[in-house]
């Protein structure tokens, strides 16, 4: 396939194509990498080309904050008036922010409708939350920013909202809403316990900022994310195993998948950062620094064998297939232990 075929010209040609018709306008922001994966299907890499090529052309910019906006100057004041709320909003918000009315306002190319403060609820709030974080990661949350997306005034939303802990709190009981356990629970313990951890690793990779807010020393009440610990528990009742057994293996196994989850956020950031994904980046540096490493064999015989071996998958999917699995097969010899085998 030539590049002027490949899926990242092709969606960077549709980019340009909202650029030039004014549906983005000059700084208004242009889609997130990751809304470009969720929009178009592409691999993380694919929409990290993307920017990077327009950046090239000099047709986006970075803004801190703010995110890849249109680059050029704002249309004159009278042109401006015409333009929806948030495109004006983008690269400097005002100290305040009256209520508006309802306008339609470009979000990836598309327009949506955003109410004013009379439509505002607090399925609505959490919702935008949740959807600045998924497209541009928690650092770019802020009570502010929701605000912004929404066309309010920033104090109209602790009418709704305490604050952003509570914020953060009812966005991860959202995302775990979003995937309801399945019923009826599994019958044997083992094929419960690996569906509860499957269906988190979808939940954390499907919105890669969740992982950083989970804590397992301090947890917050958080319902629908509790249920995955309530339905752990239950499948191991009648196993022999004490309620303090079946309390840490619930949580030892929700906390490994979790800490693995942490990775998700910080590889994408690392690419936003970088502009290279996780394999462009072990092709031009990684593989430089790991050969320096390996060309120590005394010092790393073992980093040297394996080296010279076959290649090895320590991806974040390969590390929880082989986590997840040695985990329950350690919780299964635990129960062999006290006559509580599957029945």
């Amino acid at each position: 396939m030539t590049e002027s075929g490949s899926p990242s010209e092709r969606i960077a040609a549709e980019l340009r194509r909202r650029i030039a018709a004014g549906e983005l306008a000059p700084g208004a922001r242009v889609p997130s990498t990751r809304r470009i994966t969720q929009e178009w299907g592409v691999a993380m890499a694919t929409a990290t080309k993307v920017l990077n090529r327009l950046r090239e052309e000099g047709l986006v910019r970075a803004v801190p904050g703010v995110g890849t906006v249109v680059a050029g100057k704002p249309a004159p004041a009278a042109a401006r008036a015409r333009e929806p709320r948030r495109a004006q909003q983008q690269v400097s918000e005002p100290a305040s922010q009256p209520e508006v009315r309802p306008v339609a306002q470009p979000v990836g190319g598309r327009r949506v409708r955003v109410g004013g403060e009379r439509d505002l609820t607090r399925e609505r709030i959490v919702a935008t939350a949740v959807r600045v974080a998924d497209e541009e990661g928690l650092a770019a949350l802020s009570m502010r920013r929701v605000a912004t997306e929404l066309g309010v005034a920033t104090m109209s939303l602790y009418r709704h909202v305490p604050g952003k802990d509570e914020l953060l709190r009812l966005m991860m009981d959202a995302v775990f809403r979003e995937q309801p356990l399945p019923e009826p629970p599994a019958s044997d313990w083992r094929e419960g316990l690996e569906t509860i951890a499957r269906l988190q690793w979808r939940i954390y990779r499907r919105h890669p900022w969740l992982a950083s807010t989970m804590s397992f020393t301090r947890p917050v009440p958080a319902p629908d994310a509790a249920l995955h610990t309530e339905r752990s528990m239950a499948v191991l009742v009648g196993r022999g195993l004490s309620w303090e057994e079946m309390a840490q293996t619930s949580v030892a196994l929700a906390a490994f998948v979790c800490g693995l989850a942490v990775h998700f956020e910080r590889e994408a950031q690392a690419e936003q950062d970088s502009g290279l994904s996780a394999d462009e980046w072990m092709e031009r540096v990684g593989d430089e620094d790991h050969a320096r490493l390996m060309a120590d064999s005394e010092r790393f015989p073992m980093f040297d064998a394996l080296n010279r071996g076959p290649e090895i998958d320590l991806s974040l999917e390969a590390l929880f297939e082989f986590g997840m699995a040695r985990m329950l097969d350690g919780v299964g010899l635990v129960i062999e232990r006290r006559g509580g085998a599957d029945g």
